[in-house]
């Protein structure tokens, strides 16, 4: 089986990082995943500014980006001026969010999980129409950090209203990582059931409580062929307290070359793309394979 990692370290990685790295910095990051084999990549967040700093570039971003042929460079956005941004920034795929919990959906986006579903029509329409791939991400699909568990009813109930957008493609997001493999397989299950074998599905992990390999492993036996992972393990929310980053990377893609399925991702280019990172945020990174090296040596 082959597994696609869509690479979230330029958006997800930096987005909710003390140190703010350059546009030059940026440019070389996704320039490094690239070399390491990543064919889809979340460069940026087309939001305010003054909410997220560490993406105020984006403009600026996808203007210095150089195309690569087979590469497509994805944005997230959450309203019509983001995706007019994203559009206008020429992004190959527009990835739009909705959060599961009211509570967690005002914090991130300003408005109630049904109003972000209203939303996400909109934007969803707007982008297919401008010919880009859509994707809606439906974030803490399975925990909130403020209402506590979601239950397989309510994310029924948002799954329903987020396959009637028409968004080529769903994430479940597992935003402030406090899934385990069960609680994968049994989402999973539920949003197959509900969006039929038309449209394909997407897992975001995050590592907060280190089961996130653990989880990548139940997605791929449950068919999700497609993950998130993050370069070093970096990321964050910065709307959700103590979660920390995506799975890492390159620990995604020498578990799955031991198991015998294909990533495309060169392990010795993306730890030094993950030691290269560390050194840009001056902090050292949750990767085990940075830390221990790939076996066999």
């Amino acid at each position: 089986m082959n597994i696609e990692i869509v690479e979230m370290s330029p958006r997800d990685g930096l987005q909710n990082e003390k140190a703010v790295l350059s546009t030059e910095d940026k440019v070389e990051l996704v320039g490094r995943a690239v070399r390491a084999g990543a064919k889809r990549i979340e460069v940026t967040s087309f939001v305010n500014p003054a909410r997220v700093p560490q993406l105020a570039d984006a403009d600026a971003l996808m203007a210095a980006l150089p195309r690569h042929d087979g590469v497509r460079y994805a944005g997230l956005v959450i309203n019509e001026r983001g995706l007019d941004r994203a559009l206008e920034g020429k992004v190959d795929e527009v990835d739009v969010v909705v959060v599961a919990t009211d509570t967690f959906c005002g914090r991130n986006q300003g408005m109630t999980t049904e109003q972000a579903c209203e939303t996400a029509a909109r934007l969803v329409a707007a982008a297919r129409q401008a010919g880009k791939f859509t994707t809606v991400t439906i974030g803490a699909s399975f925990g909130c950090p403020f209402e506590g568990e979601v239950s397989l009813d309510r994310l029924g109930e948002v799954l329903r209203r987020v396959h009637a957008t028409g968004a080529d493609e769903i994430a479940l997001a597992d935003t402030i990582g406090v899934a385990v493999p069960t609680d994968v397989t049994e989402r999973l299950t539920l949003a197959r059931d509900i969006v039929g074998g038309d449209t394909p599905l997407r897992l975001h992990l995050h590592d907060t409580r280190n089961t996130a390999v653990a989880n990548a492993v139940a997605a791929v036996h449950s068919g999700v062929a497609v993950l998130d992972a993050s370069i070093g393990g970096a990321g964050g929310c910065p709307f959700a307290p103590a979660a920390t980053g995506n799975v890492a990377t390159e620990d995604l893609a020498y578990l799955f070359a031991r198991m015998g399925h294909a990533t495309g991702i060169d392990l010795a280019e993306t730890i030094s793309a993950a030691v290269w990172l560390e050194e840009r945020l001056g902090k050292k990174l949750p990767s085990a394979l940075a830390r221990a090296g790939a076996f066999p040596a």
